[in-house]
């Protein structure tokens, strides 16, 4: 039977692939999250996306109406600093909205856990999220899980970054511990399944895969699977020196995230799914079936809304390129109008040029073409760029007027990227956003970025302000 549904971090990894699953379900489904342009992009049958800030929640008790089952995704990992309050505040402001606009169950994604004097502070977090919600007044089930084996997953794009760009694997002696690691597809369809078995009190259910893991082993099947042989050497340092500097380094996931989660790999997690399997029987997918599913579906990460289905975006995609892009760039606001700021970042590569340091931009250039790369001159005559358009070495490949114009890098670098000019209505003012987003291709891409992030954030917010004068002038006219 078809129930009304509140996906709470709709936008997340889980949060995307659950929200697909309910749509094909034809269960009614709010996605909410506080950003939810990917998901709008989509149009999902039975879906309605809704943005959401849980530590301003204002909108959040409309959602809650005449809603049947909440899940709960939310996560405060890639906060950084005092995540564990962050997360704490989120659940207290579910908790009281609840508390006024009940439902009949709350589902809540949580971790494995440890013993309570070995816990890191991402398994304190979920703990105390569990025990706040649970004083909401609504039956949740908090289904606990280790390691998920999916495109995407930040634990298993750790592992994934760390084989594929380094040359020899060096992890702590943390590498010994034990999991249960599950893959994406079984654990949606135990979420899912859950619709099925409401809960009529509390209740803790454990979620694994049919194998019991070392990450050491893990390391080695992923090895064996993708073909990427590398020597594995576990070295006797703490994971507190595992610094954010060294993991931007090796790795595209975010670093504050990737750095809570290895936290939390200092001993072994081991589920106990009996009831789970019981209540919800299923086949159960091996780490190694796992892996090749997933590295296969790794391959269709470009033919996205993200990068406009471009076709030459999608050729140019290698197994290498981390998942995760790194990104830099700057917001700046403004009282021009929308169609004055969608007409002077139509202007790129003009008489403006690049808006900003068009110096800098030509001394890039001029790198490419010393390396023997032959660089496009130009941009079209027409005033409007569309799909297709070449700037320069950029190639148009997102239009969406008075919102969003995305192009393609084409110089010569490590990596696959792509740079985006992104318009906001906010009543009193707009926003112009111009942002680039970066898939590194191993450490020289991820050394490459970190090398240009200065570059890049100082001319950014040159372009941004730039623009924003001058759809100014033309508002005041």
């Amino acid at each position: 039977m078809a129930q009304r549904i509140l996906v709470l971090g709709a936008s997340g990894y889980i949060g995307q692939h659950l929200v697909f699953a309910l749509s094909q379900q034809g269960h009614q489904v709010r996605a909410a999250a506080r950003r939810i342009e990917r998901l709008e992009k989509q149009r999902l049958a039975n879906v309605s996306c809704h943005k959401v800030d849980l530590h301003w929640p204002e909108n959040l008790p409309a959602l809650l109406r005449d809603i049947d089952t909440v899940y709960y995704l939310v996560h405060g990992m890639g906060e950084g600093g005092d995540f564990i309050a962050h997360e704490r505040q989120a659940a207290l402001n579910v908790r009281d909205a609840l508390r006024q606009t009940p439902v009949k169950q709350l589902i809540f994604l949580s971790s494995l856990q440890a013993p309570a004097h070995e816990q890191s502070d991402h398994l304190r977090a979920r703990q105390l999220t569990a025990d706040t919600l649970r004083d909401a007044g609504v039956p949740v089930t908090e289904l606990r899980a280790g390691i998920i084996v999916g495109a995407g997953s930040a634990a298993f794009e750790v592992m994934r970054d760390m084989v594929y760009n380094l040359p020899i694997l060096t992890p702590p002696r943390w590498v010994r511990s034990r999991t249960t690691p599950i893959a994406l597809e079984n654990l949606l369809y135990y979420l899912v399944g859950l619709l099925d078995h409401p809960a009529r009190e509390h209740r803790i259910l454990e979620a694994a895969g049919p194998q019991v893991l070392s990450y050491q082993q893990q390391f080695e099947r992923f090895m064996a699977v993708s073909g990427k042989r590398r020597p594995l050497i576990p070295v006797p340092f703490p994971t507190r020196w595992i610094s954010v500097w060294f993991l931007n380094v090796i790795t595209s996931v975010p670093p504050t995230t990737a750095k809570a989660l290895i936290q939390g790999l200092r001993h072994d997690l081991l589920a106990d799914d009996a009831a789970l399997k019981k209540l919800i029987p299923q086949t159960l997918i091996t780490f190694d079936d796992a892996v090749c599913r997933t590295l296969k579906e790794e391959e269709k990460l470009v033919n996205s809304s993200d990068w406009g289905y471009d076709a030459l975006a999608f050729a140019r995609w290698r197994p290498e390129y981390g998942y995760f892009p790194k990104q830099a760039g700057f917001t700046a606001q403004t009282p021009a109008s929308l169609s004055a700021l969608w007409q002077v970042v139509n202007r790129l590569g003009g008489k403006e040029g690049y808006f900003f340091g068009n110096i800098l931009w030509q001394t890039r250039a001029a790198m490419d073409r010393l390396v023997g790369h032959k660089l496009a001159k130009g941009r079209p005559s027409h005033t409007l760029l569309k799909p297709g358009d070449t700037v320069d070495s950029w190639k148009v490949i997102i239009v969406e007027p008075e919102k969003q114009l995305t192009l393609l890098f084409g110089m010569k670098a490590p990596g696959l990227g792509r740079l985006s000019f992104t318009l906001h209505d906010k009543g009193r003012y707009r926003e112009i956003d111009v942002r680039a987003w970066w898939h590194p291709h191993g450490m020289p891409g991820l050394i490459y970025w970190l090398l240009m992030i200065p570059a890049h954030l100082f001319i950014f917010r040159g372009m941004a302000r730039r623009i924003a004068r001058l759809a100014e002038q033309i508002t005041e006219k």
